[in-house]
């Protein structure tokens, strides 16, 4: 029996699954609203309320921050997250805790075809290194390294690595970033749930145009992200067109970034709650046109696959096929 789990900063999902026969099956699984818990042991207690614990031979956990010694500090919760303690927790030696980036590359490789949408109609299906990227409450981005014979995860934080900016729009947005977040301005603060809010307070205060009467009124509380791609997909209203349209570029722009930094000829996985929810505006021209924008570079970056990940689970089967895999080798 595997206890996987995937934390993030607006939700955390947890499952059992069960591992017979060299086969994995869900047994259970429940969401909670991350936010909403003081620790992330309160959270696994108010699963064992909806759920009758078995023994739980392995756990593995896919987490929104640094893993560092068997602890992660998360970065968008005020959690503080250790192996040693699970291992007292559950009672088990194997735990294992993944960036939740791993877990969503690692999870991509059990993905079906139908899973994902290709956008990149020039790219080749090769061996090698891939990279994953994903855009949602926060920006996380990984690797998957490819040694000639399997692939191996490889977690980073380069979400927060600089900004930088490639047109003079965004010249201008920089610079209106930095008047918000002085001393450093870094990619999750565009390419995140919160970033597009930003982008849209960029260009109404630009001037770029009105406001629609849905954001003038919009409800205390409510997703204005949301709100925003509602106004730009189905009303096409021009500023929150607008806004993904900068917010697409620059997610290109960044993917880009990414695929040289790990040489991912073997393709790039985009995961993560937005890309999906901007289909539309991710398979058309923006996106692709900024990813090969590379120079000298853009003809390699032409012949990879980019594929956008529609299972909103990636990262938890991930978790729970990685436990498979490495944990649970002597079952």
């Amino acid at each position: 029996m595997i206890f996987a789990g995937d934390i993030g900063g607006t939700k955390t999902n947890l499952a059992l699954y069960e591992l017979r026969d060299q086969s994995l099956e869900c047994v259970v699984q429940h969401q909670f609203a991350s936010q909403d818990y003081a620790s992330f042991f309160d959270v696994i207690l108010a699963f064992k309320k909806k759920v009758e614990f078995t023994t739980i031979d392995s756990v593995c956990l896919g987490i929104a921050g640094p893993i560092i010694d068997g602890r992660c500090r998360t970065t968008n919760l005020p959690w503080d997250i250790l192996k040693s303690e699970l291992e007292i927790f559950f009672g088990t030696p194997k735990v294992h805790l993944l960036n939740d980036l791993e877990a969503t590359a690692y999870g991509m490789l059990y993905l079906n075809e139908d899973e994902f949408v290709n956008i990149n109609p020039s790219g080749k299906v090769v061996q090698g290194n891939r990279a994953v990227i994903a855009a949602g409450t926060g920006l996380g981005e990984a690797m998957l390294f490819w040694d000639g014979v399997q692939y191996h995860t490889i977690g980073c934080e380069g979400g927060h690595c600089d900004f930088a900016s490639a047109t003079e729009q965004q010249d201008e947005l920089l610079r209106w970033m930095r008047h918000r977040y002085v001393g450093h301005v870094s990619y999750e603060r565009i390419l995140s749930g919160p970033g597009i809010y930003a982008l849209y307070q960029f260009l109404e205060e630009s001037g770029f145009a009105p406001q629609p009467e849905a954001m003038i009124h919009l409800q205390e509380g409510a997703d204005r992200s949301a709100m925003i791609s509602e106004c730009a997909l189905v009303d096409k209203d021009p500023l929150c067109m607008e806004t993904l349209r900068l917010f697409t570029e620059i997610y290109g722009a960044e993917t880009g970034n990414l695929a040289l930094k790990t040489m991912s000829i073997g393709g790039v996985y985009i995961g993560g709650g937005i890309a999906p929810k901007i289909l539309s505006m991710m398979t058309g021209d923006i996106f692709i046109n900024a990813f090969m924008n590379k120079g000298r570079f853009e003809e390699m970056l032409r012949k990879m696959e980019v594929k956008i990940s529609l299972n909103p689970e990636t990262a938890l089967l991930g978790a729970a096929h990685y436990a498979a895999d490495k944990l649970c080798i002597n079952f």
